[in-house]
């Protein structure tokens, strides 16, 4: 059974088990700053680009990486499917960030539920997802990881809809959560390889206030589990 539109409100709430939204826990300062970076990375070396699917499909929202390149349905230290190049690195000031919002959601509770202490979370990957108003992202699981820690979502911009679905299938039982710019969304332990995606965004919905004229920006933290050598 699909749970009604927006029913939790805009109070931190737990979605599920080991899945936290906290409404406006980014501050105006953070955002304009994470925006500034996003757009320095969208300038290479490796460019923003609309990811190319094994099946012969593009996906709609246009992507960068950091610390590992994302593609699917793998990670590599170069964009061999874009230029080669070597992927930017991942700062450190960015996994510090990911500490706070592992934090942020859970606490002293965070090794109980999601496998983790707060202080020992080090994502060493981000995907920084662009979406203009036609953009979406289908059910999908992230599960390219070899770690279960936890995956920090932000979200800066436009408001959109976001699906948060189950570990068996795409389909229902789902929740549909308003997530609106400064949001954070965490989720692990029984919840880390629940299907998610973003069905609708809601254009002109942003803060002038971060530097962004339209479209959202979404940055999720990961922990691959791979080898800093690559």
């Amino acid at each position: 059974m699909t749970q009604a539109l927006f029913p939790l409100g805009r109070g931190r709430a737990e979605v599920a088990p080991g899945a936290v939204h906290v409404p406006g826990w980014l501050s105006a300062g953070r955002r304009r700053e994470l925006v500034e970076a996003c757009r320095e990375w969208a300038r290479g070396p490796v460019p923003l680009r609309h990811t190319a699917l094994p099946g012969g499909g593009v996906m709609s929202v246009r992507t960068v990486c950091l610390g590992w390149h994302w593609l699917p349905y793998r990670y590599s230290r170069t964009a061999d499917d874009v230029n080669g190049a070597p992927v930017a690195p991942f700062p450190g000031w960015l996994a510090d960030l990911g500490r706070e919002a592992v934090a942020a959601a859970f606490g002293e509770a965070a090794e109980a539920e999601v496998g983790v202490r707060a202080d020992r979370y080090a994502p060493d990957a981000a995907l920084v997802n662009f979406y203009d108003g036609d953009a979406r992202m289908g059910m999908h699981q992230d599960r390219e990881e070899r770690s279960s820690a936890p995956v920090v979502s932000l979200s800066i911009g436009d408001s959109c809809l976001f699906r948060w679905g189950n570990t068996e299938s795409r389909g229902r039982p789902y929740t549909d959560v308003l997530l609106e710019s400064g949001d954070l969304f965490v989720f692990g332990g029984p919840s880390r390889y629940a299907y998610h995606g973003v069905p609708k965004v809601y254009p002109g919905t942003g803060d002038p206030g971060t530097g962004m004229r339209a479209g959202r920006l979404n940055l999720t933290l990961r922990e691959t589990g791979l080898p800093a050598e690559g």
